[in-house]
C-alpha cells in the first residue's frame, strides 16, 4: 500500500498534537501551583518548569503544518470550498480561516506563550539564586499575580489554537466546549506525565525523602479531578449536540461512531475514564507512586488514542487503515524522541527542587534539622 501526501501529514499533526498538548497542560498546572501554593506542587514544579520551556521547539515543529501548498493538502478549508461560500453560515468561518490568518495567529499564539512562560521561569531562576528573603516574597508574589491573568489567557490561547489546527479539520462543525477538552486532554495528560517522571526519580535524592505519601495522594487527587472532567465535558458536548440534532453538528459523531470508530470510543470510555476512575478512588494506589504510576502510564497512552480520536476520523470517517495507522505511531514516536531528550536536557538546566521558595523553605528546614 502507498502512502498519500495526507496520510503522511494527517500523522505529523496527531503526534504534533498530543506533545503539545502535555507542554500546554505543564503550564496550566504550573500556573494553578503558583495560585495555590499546594504543598503537592513543590515535587513536580521543575518538571513542570521544563514541560513549560518547550514552546520553542514546538514553535519549530509546526512550521511543516504551515507550509502552504502541505497546508492545502491537510486541511479542506485551503482552498474554501465553492458551497461554503456560498452559504451565508459559512461565510464568516470561510473570511476566519485563510492561510495569512491561520499564520497570523498561530505566530500569536506562541509569542504569547512564550512570553508567558519566559517570565514564569525568569524569576523561579532568580528566586533559585537569592537567599534574600524579601526578595524571595516578592518573586513569589510575582509568579502569583501573572499566573491569575496568565490561566485566563492560556485558555484563550488554547481554545483558539485548537479551533485553528484541529476543529476546523471539519470546517462545517463547531462546539462550545471543544476548546476546553482539550485544556483537560492537556492537563491530565501533563500531571500523567510529571507522575511518570516521579516514578523514574524516586529513589534518587532530591525525590527519596523529599517527597512524602500525602503528596502522591494530593497528586492522585488531581488526576482524578482532570479524569471527571473529561468524562464531564465529553458527555456534555455529546448530550448537547444530539440533543440539538443539528445537520452540521450530528455528523461528527456519526462518524466516530460507526464501525471500527465505535470500538475506539467504547475503549476510551471503559479504560481512559472508568479504570483509572475506580483505581484513583482508592487511597492505596495514589500514596504509593509505583501504583499511581501505573495508573498515569494507562492514561498517558489512553491520551494518544483520544488525540487520535480526535483525529483522524476527519480523514477517515468509515474506517482505520494499517499502514497508516502505523504511521501515526511511528510519528508519535518521533515527535515523542526529539520532545522527551529536549525535556530531559531542559530539566537538568535548573535544580531538581526549588530553591528558597518561602511556602516550603520553613517546612524543609524543619524536616530536616536545619
Amino acid at each position: 500500500m502507498t502512502l498519500t501526501l495526507q496520510e503522511i501529514l494527517r500523522a505529523y499533526l496527531v503526534g504534533y498534537i498530543y506533545w503539545m498538548a502535555i507542554a500546554l497542560g505543564c503550564t496550566a498546572i504550573l500556573m494553578l501551583h503558583h495560585l495555590t501554593g499546594g504543598w503537592w506542587g513543590y515535587p513536580i514544579r521543575r518538571m513542570l518548569e521544563a514541560g513549560s520551556r518547550m514552546f520553542g521547539l514546538m514553535a519549530v515543529l509546526f512550521i511543516p503544518i504551515l507550509a502552504g501548498m502541505w497546508m492545502k493538502i491537510l486541511y479542506p478549508w485551503y482552498p474554501a470550498p465553492a458551497e461554503m461560500l456560498d452559504n451565508p453560515n459559512y461565510r464568516f468561518k470561510m473570511a476566519y480561516l485563510t492561510p495569512q490568518n491561520f499564520t497570523i495567529r498561530a505566530v500569536i499564539y506562541f509569542v504569547v506563550l512564550l512570553t508567558l512562560t519566559y517570565f514564569l521561569n525568569a524569576w523561579s531562576r532568580q528566586q533559585d539564586a537569592t537567599a534574600d528573603p524579601a526578595a524571595d516574597e516578592a518573586l513569589k508574589n510575582r509568579m502569583g499575580a501573572i499566573s491569575g491573568p496568565g490561566i485566563i489567557i492560556w485558555g484563550l490561547v488554547l481554545t483558539f489554537a485548537m479551533i485553528d489546527w484541529v476543529m476546523s479539520l471539519e470546517p462545517r462543525w463547531f462546539s462550545t466546549i471543544y476548546g476546553m477538552i482539550f485544556m483537560i486532554v492537556g492537563m491530565l495528560t501533563a500531571m500523567s506525565f510529571v507522575i511518570l517522571n516521579l516514578r523514574r526519580m524516586a529513589g534518587q535524592e532530591p525525590y527519596r525523602d523529599g517527597v512524602t505519601p500525602q503528596q502522591y495522594n494530593d497528586l492522585g487527587n488531581l488526576m482524578l479531578a482532570f479524569t471527571m472532567l473529561w468524562a464531564y465535558l465529553n458527555f456534555s458536548q455529546y448530550l448537547i449536540i444530539w440533543a440539538g440534532n443539528i445537520k452540521d453538528e450530528i455528523p461528527w459523531y456519526m462518524s466516530r461512531s460507526r464501525g471500527p470508530w465505535t470500538a475506539v470510543a467504547l475503549v476510551l470510555i471503559v479504560l481512559h475514564f472508568g479504570l483509572p476512575f475506580l483505581l484513583l478512588l482508592q487511597r492505596n494506589v495514589k500514596r504509593r507512586v509505583e501504583r499511581l504510576s501505573v495508573v498515569a502510564g494507562i492514561v498517558l497512552v489512553l491520551s494518544m488514542v483520544d488525540v487520535y480520536w480526535l483525529i483522524v476520523p476527519a480523514y477517515e470517517p468509515h474506517r482505520i487503515d494499517f499502514i497508516p495507522l502505523l504511521l501515526d505511531v511511528a510519528f508519535l514516536a518521533l515527535i515523542g524522541a526529539i520532545w522527551v531528550t529536549v525535556y530531559f536536557w531542559q530539566l537538568k538546566r535548573m535544580p531538581l527542587m526549588p530553591l528558597h521558595d518561602p511556602r516550603f523553605e520553613g517546612v524543609l528546614h524543619h524536616e530536616h534539622g536545619d
